[in-house]
């Protein structure tokens, strides 16, 4: 009989969802994966014969994961974290996410408790990995109300870029929307999305954000069907352009 295709360890847990490769690493490393009842060791190749423990919990077989590879798009409200748990009990993204037979929802990035729009998961935590990774170039748009007199010397700094924690931070393409005095719209694309970029890049020349919203990741729109704190699966072409522009 042929040997069973095996793959590392790591890159199997990353899939699954539950971090990135990094990660994964170091819970091997706590002792807190265990494969065929042994503590695993990191770089151990797996096939779906193996059976792998996750602080005690059963993974399920590969196969059922590379199947059921699935991406939603999530409108996001104000007041919501994006982290699984919150210490002082805040509302998560999480919470109203459907429920999930095998590995686990994983977040393609993230945006601030105060950002509305735009927030993909999915059970595939190397795509998502993939996908947030600052050299995949993926662009990222934003509708923001901004308040304050903004100048085209303003709008041309934000162009060629503002030093901002140690990081050169550029919008890509800025374009007035509507609006006029205390609620003018514009639409600002940029590449990466550090903490809080948008809103600082506003900040370094005067003006103050009071409404941000994501309306666009790659090539994936928010779509006016999906109200707030709802969500939308996407279709297996939509995914398929997503994992072409990691080409995985």
């Amino acid at each position: 009989m042929p040997e069973p295709m095996t793959e590392k360890l790591q890159k199997v847990l990353a899939r699954a969802g539950f971090g990135s490769r990094r990660e994964v690493e170091s819970w091997i490393a706590d002792g807190r994966i265990k494969v065929n009842g042994k503590v695993a060791q990191i770089g151990e190749r797996v096939s779906d014969e193996d059976t792998i423990l996750v602080n005690g919990k059963k993974l399920a077989p590969q196969h059922k994961i590379k199947e059921e590879r699935r991406v939603l798009l999530y409108n996001k409200p104000e007041d919501e974290i994006c982290t699984r748990d919150d210490p002082e009990g805040r509302p998560t993204v999480f919470a109203k996410l459907p429920p999930i037979k095998h590995g686990r929802w994983v977040s393609i990035g993230r945006l601030d408790i105060n950002t509305t729009g735009l927030l993909l998961f999915t059970t595939d935590g190397e795509l998502a990995n993939k996908l947030t990774h600052p050299s995949s170039g993926i662009d990222r748009e934003y509708a923001v109300r901004v308040m304050g007199d903004v100048t085209p010397e303003m709008v041309q700094n934000m162009h060629k870029g503002v030093m901002i924690d140690g990081h050169l931070c550029r919008f890509t393409d800025i374009q007035f929307y509507a609006g006029e005095g205390l609620n003018q719209w514009y639409h600002v694309v940029l590449m990466e999305g550090r903490n809080r970029e948008v809103r600082k890049l506003w900040e370094s020349q005067g003006l103050k954000v009071s409404r941000l919203k994501r309306v666009r990741f790659g090539p994936i729109f928010i779509p006016s069907t999906v109200r707030r704190g709802t969500f939308k699966e996407l279709s297996a072409r939509e995914i398929d352009k997503l994992v072409k522009l990691v080409e995985m």
